[in-house]
């Protein structure tokens, strides 16, 4: 198990300690800025402004550079070899392992398999697009073996299509490796998608962790609810109806509700001013404001709304979620 102690992720930041266990992909959500990366360079030993204690298996890590440390790290700034072709690329761990050459080019060829390179074994990193560069760090991560694996927004240079494959058979092979697996994202999709846990920070700060469906339904602040909320909840300040006292609440764009389709239970009505709206064809995104703040309604199928139009729509009270007395 990796356990972090004490760790301050930049100079006068609130310490947090935090496990990652062994055989866990833990997904650590976080917007741009708010530390993710920071906290990557400091479980490898890399430079950064973090500090606090690292220990793997018991033993403390802080002191060792990060050769001695058993961490193989993809950073979305990737680097490969460029002078060896893909498989020599991915073989390259296991050759300085002294791994036996048959076991290499099995592992290499199922690495290859795995992530869509096997076309490609023989080509140069410079052949190779962006996206397949990307799948070949990874690769050449995993061959690793390592306890640990830091992959600090691997995915984000991939097309969509590709990207949700790769999504899937990543977990597949992830949870197979018995490793304790770090995941940066900015997506909570991926905590969903991805992660056994998920830790959430904001402002070099941790919010909170847990299984991703237990923080989604239990978030402890109104940042750790807008994290795991894709678009971001709904904020407002409740009524004396609702609530003893005024609280900022918020709820969620796909617990919204159009008043044409209530949903059951004890419901409360808003009006919405719509600006506009955005639709895949099986959902339809809504834009507006409610009480003078920004909403997104996330409703199935089309929504016959237009811009400027004065919009009823319904939120039940389970579906609420109160953050403290204003």
């Amino acid at each position: 198990m990796l356990q972090l102690s004490q760790t301050q992720l930049v100079p006068d930041a609130e310490a947090f300690e935090h496990p990652f266990r062994a055989g866990t992909l833990t997904v650590v959500l976080g917007r741009n800025r708010s530390g993710k990366t920071n906290l990557c360079r400091h479980i490898a030993g890399l430079a950064c402004s973090a500090a606090g204690e690292v220990s793997l298996d018991g033993r403390v890590m802080s002191g060792l550079r990060p050769q001695s440390r058993s961490v193989a790290v993809v950073f979305q700034a990737f680097v490969n070899y460029p002078n060896w072709t893909v498989a020599e690329n991915i073989a390259s761990p296991m050759l300085a392992q002294g791994v036996k050459r048959k076991d290499r080019d099995i592992r290499t060829r199922q690495l290859a398999e795995v992530l869509g390179l096997e076309e490609l074994m023989q080509r140069l990193p410079n052949e190779l697009s962006g996206g397949q560069q990307q799948r070949l760090a990874i690769a050449r991560a995993m061959a690793q073996r390592a306890q640990v694996l830091v992959l600090d927004e691997p995915l984000v240079n991939l097309d969509y299509k590709l990207r949700e494959t790769l999504v899937l058979e990543l977990r597949s092979l992830l949870q197979q490796s018995g490793t304790s697996v770090i995941y940066t994202s900015t997506d909570p999709k991926d905590a969903f998608a991805l992660g056994d846990e998920v830790l959430l920070l904001d402002e070099h700060t941790k919010l909170q962790s847990g299984k991703p469906l237990d923080v989604y339904r239990d978030p402890q602040s109104y940042a750790a609810a807008d994290l795991m909320s894709d678009p971001g909840v709904n904020p407002f300040i409740t009524k004396a109806s609702l609530v003893a006292a005024a609280r900022k609440a918020a709820v969620r764009p796909e617990h919204v509700y159009l008043a044409s389709a209530p949903p059951p239970g004890e419901v409360n009505e808003f009006q919405m001013d719509v600006w506009g709206l955005e639709t895949s064809g099986d959902e339809t995104f809504i834009h507006g404001s409610v009480e003078d703040n920004p909403w997104v309604v996330r409703c199935s199928g089309m929504a016959h709304v237009v811009p400027g139009q004065r919009l009823p729509i319904l939120v039940r009270n389970d579906d609420i979620m109160r953050f403290g007395v204003v």
